[in-house]
């Protein structure tokens, strides 16, 4: 971000001011022609978005109070024409009936700044890399958020009620069913892709809590850069979305564990490439399917080795060591949900209807993007890495003006410079990896895939096919 971006801002200009220009410059190249409000309609396309993504960085207890806030400041800035709904349900409906159309267009409007932006840290090792991983978002327990995100299976059904007392349960047991089912709250599974050159979101997916992450990630393929590259831990493995990927142009990297099955010596390409596999399973080999053609890198460190698979089979474009490097760096992701859970509080949405839950998800997703892209391009012309970024000093810096939006800012204490002061120390904390949380997980390691030489008919089979069908290799 340019100097000329904070033009037109003095020391005696009111904090709502800067706030109105970093949305101003988020959405500079958001393209809002093909969405039109009715005539009536007190609210403007941009006065929703910028409600709704302060709405989303306001840190007022209950969200009516959020939007009160958030519609105060934005009325301050003097950028509609009219005075806006002030019922929180207008509200609301305002987003249940636009936020699809509005995220589309803000989706492409941050993808853009990135691109542009932050093109420096665009690839990674001459790739556009993203990390994909699945996370659950804990929501009051209510019948309909119960309705909307439980497992079906497990969703509340009317019981007829016992007849007689030898029927009825027991203090104990009503007790214990009790507390299962206050265990048992509804949860929202939160898909989401992650830039991973610059920590940022890039698209994501919602859905009940026994949702498909895979399926997630098929749906999310289509919106990435040709191209681009997936990493992602053992969860993500199969021959349907590993192909899916594959026929989509882009490559992968994808940890395996002992639930895969690979081959070896299936001669269905030429040469003898370091680490070459096969997936291929029973079931595609007899549906005629071609075998996925695969490059094995174990990396050797810590407890246990990472066997790992990837596309991308020529060594002189990735190297083993930066296979290694790279999914080291899907770690990303997991911080990504640390600071939206912990440190932008979303462990627990607080909306009591499933589909305004849904609505609070995304724009909370939304704001914490906008906040962490405008504070990226800031910092990164003082050349501070992603990684020295902290998000916990960047929310304080927007959320301070926010608050205090009538007043302007004290020396030193403008929006930008607030931001520009959002840095980690250099200072080396101790290894914590020692401590015995309570909560801390005890995942069991994922094991090494099962390795096995192809027989004799498994080769001829992979010949057949190879002879039908048009050979196509990854680079």
């Amino acid at each position: 971000m340019s100097h000329q971006d904070t033009d037109g801002l003095t020391d005696s200009a009111a904090h709502h001011q800067a706030l109105n220009q970093a949305l101003d410059w988020l959405l500079a190249s958001a393209r809002f022609s093909d969405l039109e409000f009715r005539e009536d309609c007190s609210w403007t396309i941009k006065g929703l978005i910028f409600v709704a993504i302060l709405w989303a960085w306001s840190d007022e207890k209950s969200l009516t109070q959020r939007f009160s806030h958030a519609r105060k400041v934005v009325m301050a800035m003097g950028i509609l024409a009219r005075i806006p709904a002030a019922t929180y349900q207008a509200f609301l409906k305002m987003l249940t009936t636009w936020t699809v159309a509005l995220s589309i267009t803000l989706f492409d409007a941050f993808r853009q700044r990135m691109r542009t932006d932050l093109a420096e840290r665009f690839e990674v090792c001459g790739f556009a890399v993203f990390g994909v991983d699945g996370s659950r978002l804990e929501l009051p327990r209510t019948a309909s958020n119960e309705q909307r995100f439980s497992p079906a299976k497990t969703q509340r059904q009317s019981k007829p009620k016992p007849q007689n007392k030898r029927h009825r349960r027991s203090r104990a047991a009503s007790a214990c069913r009790a507390r299962e089912k206050k265990a048992n709250s509804p949860q929202m599974w939160l898909t989401t892709m992650f830039h991973v050159g610059t920590g940022l979101p890039w698209d994501w997916r919602l859905g009940r809590s026994d949702s498909s992450e895979r399926d997630h990630l098929r749906q999310m393929i289509e919106a990435l850069p040709a191209n681009a590259l997936i990493t992602a831990d053992a969860g993500f493995v199969g021959y349907e979305t590993w192909k899916g990927i594959l026929d989509s142009g882009r490559h992968f990297l994808i940890r395996v564990g002992a639930n895969v099955r690979l081959l070896r010596k299936l001669g269905y390409v030429e040469g003898k490439s370091k680490g070459l596999v096969y997936l291929w399973p029973d079931r595609e080999a007899k549906r005629k399917q071609p075998p996925l053609v695969l490059r094995m890198v174990v990396a050797r460190g810590g407890r246990h080795p990472v066997y790992l698979v990837t596309s991308v089979l020529d060594e002189e474009r990735l190297s083993d060591k930066q296979l290694v490097e790279i999914y080291a760096l899907r770690w990303g992701i997991e911080l990504f949900y640390r600071h939206f859970k912990q440190t932008f509080e979303c462990r627990k949405l607080r909306s009591h209807s499933g589909a305004n839950a849904e609505l609070e998800a995304t724009w909370s997703l939304l704001g914490l993007w906008a906040m962490m892209l405008h504070a990226q391009v800031i910092l990164m012309q003082k050349e501070i890495p992603p990684k020295r970024i902290s998000v916990a000093g960047v929310l304080l810096a927007y959320r301070k003006p926010l608050r205090e939006y009538k007043s302007p800012p004290d020396p030193g204490e403008s929006l930008i410079e607030r931001v520009g002061k959002a840095v980690i120390d250099s200072y080396k904390r101790r290894n914590k990896s020692s401590r015995d949380y309570p909560r801390k997980k005890q995942e069991q390691a994922a094991g090494a895939p099962k390795i096995r030489n192809a027989t004799k008919a498994e080769i001829n089979a992979a010949k057949d096919i190879r002879d039908q069908l048009p050979l196509r290799l990854t680079a």
